[in-house]
């Protein structure tokens, strides 16, 4: 798979100037960060955003490794003869009017997997966005955006995406949301041969690559891809889409997948350790905490450090309905808070430190509770709620080194005004601390890192 994401030499076949167009924004996207040897391909031109424009893929001068496809349909069984006559291993193929639209592209798209193969070419694709490399800045991709170049960081998120938008869309909304870092995202749309099972294993092996999201509508190796979820220790988040009968209509006509029933692949995904999520918004909450999640420890009891009386019953409310346990804390820990609490009032979990704060000040309350929760060996997890105006990401550093070095997961739900709580969730985040806007989804990752524990 190596020469997908760093080949030697690649060609764009339907390249162009016209910035409306996708041949326009595959090229601009490639020129923005790989270094390698890059071939234009259209007829019309010579010239293309400074560099030589070949007429066909046989007019190249030489050989190359990958060929990006984005001319229409009927055009790639020749494509591929000339490709192979360049000794290229795979073409990214970003069109649409395959197997999607229905019979006749079934048959043209089963055509050129045929003819693929017997020349030894990978297919990427196809009606899929293609891929981006977050450490190596390749983008062989149309997105229409040079956004990327600027909010991409490299990090340890990869994403399998069967939707081409819907990758493009993701991706999008975590580089402006921010606190996670991308190693690599893979578009595959009709995947008739380059699958998420093989990229899984990729993955898998990627030492980059830590935490795995997906997209899938089916899977059609579903044995394999169990058994190499069960191999790694890396965590993998799966949105399944097709769970209701005209989602799996819909599915077929999007990229002809079948999508299987949902309620066996769904507790297959928890025998194997996958966690199953519902909608994009969770999928990309889950991927970022457990991009700063490290380790985790099987125990299932959780302590609430709240500002707010009436958020810890919600939030124990939420424990208990994931069947997570409230701990019980040890004396020891009673102890300590009651260091920073007024002497009228006696700690417990949820540890309301509204009354403390008055007394205190936030920094010592904290930092003094937030480091004695974790260190309760009757807590395996704990959940802080942070109103942004009283609290600085520093009062919680030593939390964040002790969550990692303890195995004990937090998660964070930070509410306040806008500018403050951006400033606030930043510097949480950069320290570790995954942040949440509800509680719910806190408590729903606190209860997945779990479930990837024992499945561990």
């Amino acid at each position: 798979m190596e020469f997908f994401f760093n080949p030697d030499g690649v060609a764009v076949i339907g390249a162009t100037d016209n910035p409306f167009k996708g041949g326009y924004h595959i090229l601009n996207n490639i020129l923005g960060g790989y270094q390698g040897r890059i071939y234009p391909v259209n007829p019309r031109y010579q010239t293309l955003l400074g560099l030589p424009c070949y007429a066909s893929v046989e007019a190249i001068p030489e050989d190359f490794e990958l060929a990006i496809y984005f001319i229409p349909a009927q055009g790639l069984p020749e494509t591929i003869e000339q490709c192979a006559r360049k000794h290229v291993k795979g073409i990214i193929i970003e069109s649409a009017g395959f197997s999607e639209v229905g019979a006749q592209g079934q048959q043209l798209q089963q055509e050129c997997l045929d003819l693929a193969r017997r020349h030894g070419i990978r297919l990427w694709g196809p009606n899929c966005m293609g891929l981006l490399d977050g450490h190596r800045r390749h983008v062989f991709s149309f997105m229409y955006t040079d956004v990327w170049k600027t909010l991409m960081p490299p990090g340890n998120v990869s994403l399998i995406v069967q939707s081409g938008m819907l990758s493009a869309g993701f991706l999008l909304m975590m580089l402006e949301r921010g606190g996670v870092g991308v190693s690599k995202i893979c578009s595959i749309g009709n995947k008739c041969d380059i699958d998420e099972t093989e990229l899984l294993e990729f993955l898998i092996n990627d030492p980059l690559t830590e935490v795995i999201g997906l997209y899938v509508e089916s899977i059609p190796d579903g044995r394999r891809f169990l058994d190499l979820a069960r191999s790694t220790a890396k965590p993998i988040i799966a949105l399944k889409g097709g769970r209701s009968p005209a989602g799996a209509q819909a599915a077929l006509s999007h990229t002809a997948s079948l999508a299987g029933d949902f309620t066996v692949m769904e507790r297959a995904f928890r025998q194997a350790g996958v966690i199953t999520v519902y909608d994009l918004h969770e999928l990309m909450d889950f991927v970022r905490a457990f991009s700063m999640t490290k380790n985790v420890n099987p125990g299932n009891a959780a302590a609430v450090l709240t500002f707010s009386g009436g958020a810890g019953i919600v939030t124990a409310d939420f424990l208990h309905d994931h069947g997570l346990a409230s701990a019980e804390l040890a004396p020891a820990t009673l102890a300590t808070l009651k260091t920073v609490f007024p002497v009228w009032m006696d700690p417990f979990n949820p540890v309301d430190v509204w009354p403390a704060i008055e007394q205190s000040g936030p920094q010592k309350v904290y930092t003094t509770c937030s480091q004695a929760l974790l260190r309760d060996p009757h807590v395996d997890a704990l959940i802080i709620h942070i109103f942004a105006a009283l609290v600085k990401g520093e009062y919680l550093a030593e939390a964040a080194r002790l969550k990692d070095e303890l195995g004990k997961p937090v998660a964070v739900w930070l509410v306040g005004l806008e500018q403050p709580l951006r400033t606030l969730r930043k510097e949480l985040e950069d320290l570790g601390l995954p942040v949440f806007d509800e509680i719910s989804r806190a408590v729903s990752f606190i209860a997945a890192a779990k479930q990837r524990g024992r499945a561990r």
